[in-house]
């Protein structure tokens, strides 16, 4: 595969900045896409959501006193902005010039995970959205300290059930287990004590805070060492264990290059990230730059949103309605804002089972064929577990081809651009596809080069980056 297509796909979510990594060259395109700046401004469809805890309680009230059929219509609308949110996300990935932010954002997403269906206030959800967009190529003992104080975390592992003498201790766990530490690198009483530490830390108007009448103002004992600690010192003294670095360089490789990354990678990654104090960016930049120089290409099955994403850019389309891309999403396990647990998507081998590889088959076919799912009406967003209601329709879709090559030269250009490597068996029945007669100026071409894509997006190789 041309390199500049892999790490197109790897950095962002298509192939729409190979052209510009061929043209400024990889390292200048990685600065570029750590100095972009990113909109805070409040997307309009949350305007009128709750945002206080005293506009909530208000809105609560409101469908308490309401009839079933206002209570519906009230609901509806939470419903309706959880999409709409997801909408607006994808549109930042399809749209932005650099998208590498917003793959990283996916990334912290998935560490840190806060889930809609659980959190149930779309704005708190925004937030911590946010947080990781803003800090994304930042300090991750920062951004850890951050994300635990977000409304969306302190509800979706149980902070707000935290109290002195009646104790939660599923914050306190994940903070360990899943976002610095890792299995076995922490002891029970740890999480014990923390869990106390974390006692009190509760909902707020910008972020948590401490409730005074419930937090534990006690010594604690942390890792072995003793003091009144709160979530920061936590943090503070979890970033100087040892293991500190491990779990997050072997899940950005992970996340970016490899689906097994190996122990050396790991560690020699993670023991740069400790000497840069935990500075993303400069790690990134690092893991980048030296794998970019590697040949490892195969070594990483797409994700859903890359195999979406990289066929609508490769068929030129762009009428398709991002709610259903988020559905496709969801179908494939890929479930934006709502994993199906704390510990995120598994990715890996997860996203390539018989009928995740059955769906993308069908969705292939269906594209490829010029047919669009659209929806016909946006007024009825599905509820979980719906489908969407659709109706197809005909859209012009094309792929790219020298139009003056002849049969192989076509397919030798379509495979450095979407393949990882060509065997024998597999050159022979792209050539049976497109056969030496070809001739690319007729006007029928387009839609055997169309048959020709099809092939490739249903071969176990098109399915590796």
């Amino acid at each position: 595969m041309n390199k500049s297509n892999l790490w197109s796909l790897r950095l962002g979510f298509s192939s729409k900045q190979a052209t510009e990594i061929e043209k400024i060259g990889f390292e200048k395109f990685l600065k570029q896409s750590f100095a972009t700046t990113f909109d805070k401004k409040l997307p309009q469809f949350l305007e009128d959501d709750p945002k206080t805890l005293a506009e909530l309680r208000e809105l609560r009230q409101s469908i308490k006193n309401a009839d079933s059929e206002a209570q519906k219509k009230i609901l509806k609308k939470q419903i309706r902005n959880s999409f709409e949110l997801k909408k607006w996300w994808l549109d930042k990935m399809r749209n932005d010039a650099h998208p590498l932010r917003e793959k990283m954002v996916c990334f912290w997403h998935n560490h840190f995970v806060a889930t809609s269906q659980k959190v149930k206030v779309n704005y708190w959800v925004y937030q911590h959205n946010m947080v990781l967009r803003e800090h994304a190529f930042g300090n991750f003992k920062e951004l850890t300290k951050k994300i635990i104080k977000t409304n969306a975390m302190v509800r979706y592992l149980d902070n707000v059930d935290n109290k002195k003498g009646n104790y939660n201790e599923n914050l306190s766990r994940e903070l360990l287990e899943l976002f610095t530490l890792g299995i076995g690198n922490y002891s029970e009483t740890d999480i014990k004590e923390g869990a106390k530490a974390l006692a009190g830390l509760n909902l707020g108007a910008d972020e948590a805070i401490y409730r005074r009448l419930i937090e534990d103002n006690s010594s604690k004992t942390y890792f072995g060492q003793t003091g009144d600690f709160k979530a920061d010192d936590l943090v503070d003294i979890i970033f100087e264990q040892p293991k500190i670095p491990y779990l997050i360089t072997r899940k950005i490789l992970k996340w970016f290059v490899y689906d097994t990354p190996s122990d050396d990678l790991v560690h020699y990654y993670g023991d740069y990230f400790r000497k840069v104090n935990f500075e993303i960016e400069p790690l990134l930049t690092k893991i980048f730059t030296e794998e970019y120089a590697k040949e490892n290409a195969g070594s990483k099955i797409k994700d859903p949103l890359v195999f979406m994403l990289q066929m609508m850019d490769e068929l030129h389309i762009e009428t398709v309605e991002n709610t259903l891309i988020a559905f496709f999403l969801k179908q494939q396990g890929m479930d934006l804002f709502n994993q199906t647990n704390v510990k995120g998507w598994d990715g890996g081998n997860s996203w390539l089972t018989s009928q995740i590889y059955l769906q993308r088959n069908n969705t292939s076919d269906l594209l490829c064929n010029g047919r669009n799912i659209s929806r016909k009406s946006f007024n009825k967003i599905p509820e979980d577990g719906e489908t969407p209601e659709i109706s197809i329709e005909k859209i012009s879709v094309k792929v790219a081809f020298d139009t003056k090559g002849t049969n192989k030269k076509i397919i030798s250009d379509l495979a450095n651009r979407l393949f990882f490597q060509v065997d024998e068996n597999t050159q022979k029945d792209m050539e049976n596809l497109l056969k030496y007669d070809f001739d690319a100026t007729n006007e029928n071409a387009n839609n055997a080069v169309l048959r020709l894509f099809n092939y490739i997006t249903k071969t176990p190789e098109y399915q590796l980056i």
